[in-house]
């Protein structure tokens, strides 16, 4: 009797970009404030068609055996069927930060 991995797809801002990776282990790590991800997953390589941004991905989280994220950057945590391709695109103007960042009233100075 198999039992079933657990896929989670996890969604984050990071410097601007959301990305969007798929893991086997995603848990609340002992540094408070932090998402642990460990075990990512990549797509195989014995594809034809390369997709850059996950190549691009997989260079930037190559060496790498645990990430912490902190919780205010994590936008979405899916427990999923089958993994997909990760992806990194820019932030859009439907996901705000938190906090959210407001100018000061009364124009420059706040005054």
């Amino acid at each position: 009797m198999s039992r079933k991995k657990n896929i989670y797809r996890i969604t984050f801002i990071n410097q601007g970009k959301v990305y969007e990776v798929f893991a086997q282990k995603v848990y609340q790590g002992e540094l408070y404030g932090f998402v642990v991800i460990e075990q990512l997953i990549f797509g195989e390589r014995s594809s034809v068609v390369v997709d850059p941004g996950e190549e691009r991905l997989k260079g930037e989280f190559q060496s790498v055996r645990r990430s912490f994220v902190p919780m205010h950057a994590i936008i979405r945590i899916d427990e999923v069927e089958k993994e997909g391709p990760a992806r990194i695109h820019e932030l859009g103007d439907k996901v705000t930060p938190f906090p959210p960042v407001y100018p000061p009233a009364g124009g420059p100075g706040g005054r």
